[in-house]
């Protein structure tokens, strides 16, 4: 089990707002994502979900998308890894 942040702190706000950026483009193509959690080391953990989560482009997508997204709004984010 991973050691997330508590729920409480006021990063996963800001990380789900950034999320929620994202997730209408990814509901377009029938997929979505979901926070799954915020590590001490600063590393965003996602699921990738629905047609996201099989599709072989899902890579570029964590990473030109969801990443950035998340990265811009909160620059103390080290990196996004779907889980």
């Amino acid at each position: 089990m991973k050691d997330y942040l508590p729920k409480t702190d006021p990063l996963y706000d800001k990380v789900i707002s950034a999320l929620e950026t994202v997730r209408p483009y990814l509901q377009v193509d029938g997929g979505d994502c979901q926070l799954v959690g915020i590590t001490k080391d600063m590393v965003v953990d996602v699921k990738l979900l629905g047609a996201c989560g099989s599709c072989p482009m899902s890579t570029l997508t964590l990473r030109a998308g969801v990443e950035q997204a998340i990265k811009k709004a909160n620059p103390e984010i080290a990196r996004v890894e779907s889980v």
